[in-house]
């Protein structure tokens, strides 16, 4: 697999974990659901999003060395 690949897994999978948290934070509303969504979810959409586009980056890198190399 490529690494574009792995970047639409990553995002695919963050997705689906935040469609699960939705299901989740509907039975569960207190403060300490909003602690975890502000302090982790939060962060890790965040963070994914940045890996998403770095490996987007290195993947055309990859891709552009390659061809010039051959």
């Amino acid at each position: 697999m490529s690494l574009s690949g792995n970047s639409t897994r990553l995002a695919t999978l963050t997705r689906e974990l935040l469609n699960h948290w939705g299901n989740t934070k509907a039975q569960w509303r207190d403060l300490k659901s909003e602690e975890f969504e502000r302090h982790y979810l939060a962060e890790l959409v965040a963070s994914v999003d940045r890996s998403v586009s770095v490996i987007e980056k290195v993947d055309k890198l990859i891709t552009k060395v390659r061809k010039e190399c051959e």
